[in-house]
């Protein structure tokens, strides 16, 4: 059995799969057998291996120096920790890939986990994609916007952001100081006199001449200059500017540099925590309590700091805290590129490894440091304090959720404290663009990488007919749960389901359920009340039976935000979904009419409407249609059939 992941070319790649069958319970034995197996072909360099079950899921990433050394210590039972014998018992094969060097290995090792993300890894659970602000180049203007995601537009990239609100506030105060356009370059290249923009003082309209292109980069040239960290020569060069104004008696023009002068001082008082005597690094510290971990970090760029954020990452039991800490890091940096000064709370196992793998991936120099005195002693006590009071507030809410958590099983009989909720909604207009919508809620609140809506596309689904297409919805989800996890071990099925609706929606759903084959998961609809009053919630059960809360219960609110949160995705993915068909055309299914055809014929008749309503000669005499093509449209919309 050969199993190959995708791996970037840069890595050598020997990949093999040794698998002993037997059964798919867990059995140390097995496991046992199953690497010993595997170790008289291990070769003696460094690579990657994965575990894998009976069904071929990956179980563990783990990279080694040497395969053949590091492999065996797996079959030393006495010297493994339950977490890693559970894991053995589990194991049925063992994928390899070999690299050339440690770290390439380490860097191949993160990237696995991203996409695998196994069980008994650490593993960032916050794998959002950070914002940075983008100063474009590909333009004689360039222009200043918010970016997310792969960096293949050409320019300079700021970043990263805590989050998108410090990203806006940041542009919003660079607009009003360098005077940076932040519009398209068709919305640019179609202007006839300056917007809004210019007239509140937060660009300088380029697009209408009111700047020169050598003026322009003058403004671009200091926003650059701040964004790097000299901010202090912008600041004396505004402040002499206003100067030099005033003493000319052009108090507009230095009221002007004057309110620039302010937006940059905005910028740079707006910091939570002091980024004094830190240019560019990035400041991690780790809290532990309770049995969970938390992880603060800061992003300092030029002297300011960018905002910081809290991580809690997943599986930490039993492993060290200082393991934590550098498989968080290598994951983290798996797509934010790192800054020249990382630095850490405590002495990592294998930092002068992890330092040369960001090396290799940034392309330059990467140092990690425990801060000893100074500023940046400062600064990394700043980042154990909030480690620490973050964790506290994440383990009181963690607190007050398991006891609402314990009240909702109480309220719906349920066998046990609900790990797992979904909750269903639909979204249409009369019928159309019709979408379910399902939300995932657990312990720890909402699970949006589990959110899955479903386009309605079935022919015998009537528009309109709510009940349909929760039927639909219900059966594509418990089909694909058979089919992907029958044997309910990998945590992806309900163990409530909530639907908005009433006793009748409750009934329709237990039908599908049954018919499906599914007869134990508690099913739970949510209708309002008299004149559909928020917060006289009723809760139907399958019996029939009605439950009614206080209107101050906790447990009422937080099913009202779980319903809420459904109807809030049902209605997005509804919109996003009315809004791509708004932009779609008749033209665009008639074979031969490409973009620049259909703009053709609708400059020429106005609509599609007008296309199709028109007679073969109209659309002869329509610019860049040629006799051929002109048939082709016509008997395209007059065919019968």
């Amino acid at each position: 059995m050969t199993d190959k992941p995708d791996t970037p070319d840069r890595f050598h790649e020997e990949r093999a799969t040794y698998t002993v069958r037997g059964s798919d319970q867990p059995d140390l034995e097995a496991g046992v057998a199953a690497i010993r197996n595997v170790l008289k072909t291990l070769p003696q360099r460094p690579g990657v291996y994965r575990m894998l079950d009976a069904r071929g899921d990956v179980l563990y990433v783990g990279k080694a120096a040497s395969l053949r050394s590091r492999v065996p210590n797996y079959c030393q039972i006495g010297q493994l920790t339950n977490r890693l014998q559970r894991m053995v018992a589990q194991t049925r094969a063992l994928a390899i890939v070999t690299t050339d060097t440690e770290a390439e290995a380490l860097l191949l090792e993160a990237q696995l986990i991203k996409r695998y993300r196994p069980p008994y890894n650490v593993l960032l659970r916050d794998d959002k994609s950070f914002p940075f602000i983008l100063l474009r180049e590909d333009h004689a203007f360039p222009r200043i916007q918010k970016h997310r995601g792969a960096r293949r537009i050409k320019g300079q990239y700021y970043g990263p952001f805590a989050s998108a609100g410090s990203v806006n506030r940041t542009i919003n105060a660079l607009q009003k100081t360098f005077l940076l356009r932040s519009c398209t370059d068709s919305f640019f290249a179609n202007r006839s006199r300056p917007c809004l923009l210019y007239q509140i003082r937060r660009c300088s309209a380029p697009c209408v001449g009111r700047i020169d292109e050598a003026g322009y980069a003058e403004l671009v040239g200091d926003a650059k200059a701040f964004l790097g960290g000299k901010s202090i020569a912008i600041q004396a060069k505004l402040g002499a500017a206003m100067e030099a104004a005033s003493e000319g008696l052009d108090y507009e023009m230095a009221a002007v540099y004057r309110d620039r002068l302010k937006s940059l001082t905005f910028i740079q008082g707006n910091q939570a925590i002091t980024a004094q005597g830190v240019t560019d690094a990035d400041t991690f510290a780790l809290a532990r309590k309770a049995g969970s971990i938390g992880i603060q970090a800061f992003f300092i760029r030029g002297g300011q700091n960018w905002g910081h954020r809290s991580f809690f990452p997943a599986h930490t039991a039993e492993v060290p805290e200082e393991e934590v800490l550098q498989s968080f890091l290598m994951q983290f940096y798996e797509e934010v590129p790192p800054p020249r000064l990382i630095l850490v709370d405590r002495d990592l196992p294998e930092a002068a490894l992890l330092a040369e793998a960001l090396c290799e991936r940034a392309g330059r120099k990467v140092a990690i440091k425990v801060p000893q005195r100074g500023d940046q002693r400062k600064l990394m006590e700043q980042a154990r304090r909030n480690a620490t009071e973050e964790l506290d507030r994440r383990l009181a809410e963690s607190s007050s959720q398991a006891k609402v958590l314990r009240e909702i099983a109480e309220l719906f009989e349920l066998a046990e404290v609900p790990d797992r909720i979904e909750i269903y909604d639909n979204s249409h207009v009369q019928g159309s663009n019709a979408v379910g919508a399902m939300v995932v809620a657990g312990p720890e609140g909402f699970r949006k990488s589990s959110y899955r809506k479903f386009n309605i596309k079935r022919p015998e689904t009537a528009p309109g007919d709510d009940f349909a297409m929760m039927r639909e919805v219900l059966e594509r989800r418990f089909a694909r749960l058979e089919k992907e996890d029958p044997g309910r071990e990998r945590g992806e099925w309900p163990d409530l389901l909530l639907i908005d609706g009433g006793k009748g929606q409750v009934s329709a759903v237990r039908e599908i359920l049954e018919n499906a084959g599914v007869h134990d998961i508690p099913v739970i609809g949510i209708s309002k009340g008299p004149d559909r009053d928020a917060g006289r919630e009723h809760f139907h059960f399958a019996d029939g039976r009605e439950a009614l809360l206080p209107p101050n219960s906790p447990v009422l609110f937080h099913l009202q935000r779980l319903r809420d949160e459904a109807h809030r995705f049902a209605i997005g993915a509804h919109r996003a979904k009315r809004t791509k068909a708004m932009g779609t055309s008749p033209l665009d299914d008639i074979p031969g009419i490409g973009p620049a055809r259909k703009r053709a014929l609708l400059m020429h008749f106005g609509t599609a409407r007008a296309v199709r309503a028109a007679g073969l000669s109209d659309l002869e005499r329509a610019p860049g249609v040629s006799r051929g093509m002109a048939k082709a449209i016509y008997d395209y919309f007059h065919t019968d059939g």
